[in-house]
């Protein structure tokens, strides 16, 4: 039988019909209303009701962080020409691979017949951890005692698409919500006039898709929101020629106005998304254009970053970061592309590997003093890696401009500071080739439990229910990494 529209269709006895299919319908207008209310109601918000973030947030226990930035290096930086010395493979350059590493894997692009290659830049120890780090790494070597260094990180992907969603949704495929995305989902937003999870980008290479950043099947307002360090911030928020602010506030009002009428209809939760998106967009018309002028910042902040106002760049986007954060926003994700080194023109070892350094190493060291300097590294987790690390065997050919090494997900490095992370440690370690995480492995899943931990999240309670089935960041899997917690 085809159901009829209760607005239109006859009138019946209540209790006769009193169906589970109505009483959700009738429930849901009244559950719909509320939501949105909730969603407009300014008193609500962080900024203006500080009272009411301890009912918005949805933490299991005491948090030890309450923003968190991540630098997401794209394309797969070497963690054994950066993070991971290896005397041993340096020793046995230009040798074949021991047969052990390679039998049970799979290689992206090369053969496992490929050759070992050590790395040629020198590595030497700094801080009271020891740390092993590179010559391209100069900024990184004065915070060494500020960092916690993973070795022992490893990852299932070893191509760009379902490793960069793995890193940042737990899963290989897309359709499942986004790190950012669930915290959005979880924790809520510190501020009325800034969405709580926003994404910039720069660099040239692998081209990255929004799943990275999406909601997935969470209600489409914890969608990471994409920001731009050049031009217009935010692509049509801007009232359009010949709309001043009391017209649009009133084109607002009256979209509301019918969005509500069908809200009251339909009881589509993604309704009230659309007209709570509506109003943060009007908001943002303010916020964004001031949070993004970077110009207003000293010019000695704009030294230690390595800015240009004007272009984008990873150290704009690095400072950027840090006023956002400053502002209440949960969820900072900066991606810089470049870091896939095959060898040959589109990226090697020598030429692209070193300009990749010079981009982002300053701009985040600068990050982790600026934000110690002003007493939010304690609260502001910052969190640098890629989608995997490189193999200990060479691609391409032994000359400057085309050597280079394929992907590499069992063993790499990622590093964290603030935020409740030890600082000064080194945890896990690879074998002697780089090739495997033997020692206090940590697994993708591991590193999202243990994000989730920081912010005071179990992440076994985090869930949302989609097609009868739990979900959650981890998945079925993922453990907290305790040694690594301060």
């Amino acid at each position: 039988m085809n159901a009829m529209n209760p607005l239109s269709g006859p009138v019946l006895d209540p209790l006769r019909s009193s169906t589970r299919r109505r009483f959700l319908q009738h429930c849901g207008t009244g559950m719909g209303s509320l939501a949105l209310a909730s969603l407009l109601d300014e008193k609500l918000f962080a900024a203006g009701n500080p009272a009411a973030v301890a009912q918005a947030v949805g933490t299991h226990f005491a948090p030890k962080a309450k923003n968190i930035i991540y630098l997401f290096q794209s394309g797969g930086p070497s963690h054994l020409d950066l993070f991971d010395h290896k005397p041993e493979l340096n020793k046995r350059n230009g040798q074949a691979v021991p047969e052990e590493l390679v039998k049970n894997i799979r290689l992206a692009q090369i053969g496992k017949n490929a050759s070992l290659l050590g790395t040629r830049y020198k590595f030497a120890q700094y801080g009271k951890s020891g740390v092993w780090l590179s010559e391209l790494m100069p900024h990184l070597q004065s915070i060494a005692d500020d960092v916690c260094f993973v070795q022992g990180f490893y990852s299932e992907a070893f191509n760009h698409d379902p490793a960069t969603l793995f890193m940042n949704t737990g899963a290989q495929l897309s359709g499942r919500p986004s790190m950012g995305s669930w915290f959005s989902y979880g924790l809520g937003s510190e501020n009325k006039d800034l969405p709580a999870f926003v994404v910039l980008m720069t660099g040239v290479g692998q081209p990255l898709t929004n799943a990275a950043w999406g909601s997935g099947f969470l209600p489409t307002q914890h969608q990471g929101v994409a920001l731009r360090s050049q031009g217009e911030p935010v692509l049509f928020v801007s009232n359009p020629p010949g709309m001043g602010a009391e017209r649009r506030r009133q084109s607002l009002d009256a979209l509301r106005d019918l969005n509500t009428l069908r809200l009251d209809v339909v009881k589509d939760p993604e309704i009230a998304t659309r007209i709570a998106a509506y109003e943060m967009a009007y908001r943002m018309q303010t916020s964004v254009p001031d949070v993004m002028d970077i110009s207003k910042e000293p010019i000695r902040y704009q030294e230690m970053y390595g800015t240009t106002p004007g272009r984008a760049s990873f150290a704009n986007n690095c400072l950027l970061a840090r006023r956002l954060v400053e502002r209440g926003v949960r969820f900072v994700q900066l991606y810089h592309r470049g870091w896939d080194h095959h060898g040959g023109p589109d990226g090697n070892l020598v030429f692209d590997l070193k300009k990749r350094c010079q981009e982002t190493d300053q701009p985040a060291v600068a990050l982790i003093r600026d934000l110690k300097e002003r007493g939010l590294l304690d609260s502001t987790l910052v969190l640098w890696g890629g989608e995997f690390g490189r193999t200990p065997m060479m691609q391409g050919a032994l000359s400057p401009d085309q050597i280079g090494r394929d992907h590499h997900p069992h063993g790499y490095t990622v590093w964290m500071a603030g935020g409740g992370i030890k600082p000064g440690m080194v945890y896990g370690r690879t074998d002697d080739f780089g090739f495997y995480a033997v020692e206090n492995k940590v697994h993708v899943h591991d590193l999202h439990a243990t994000i989730l931990h920081l912010f005071g999240i179990d992440h076994l309670k985090l869930t949302y229910r989609f097609q009868g089935r739990d979900f959650r960041l981890t998945d079925i899997h993922g453990e907290v990494v305790r040694p690594i917690l301060a």
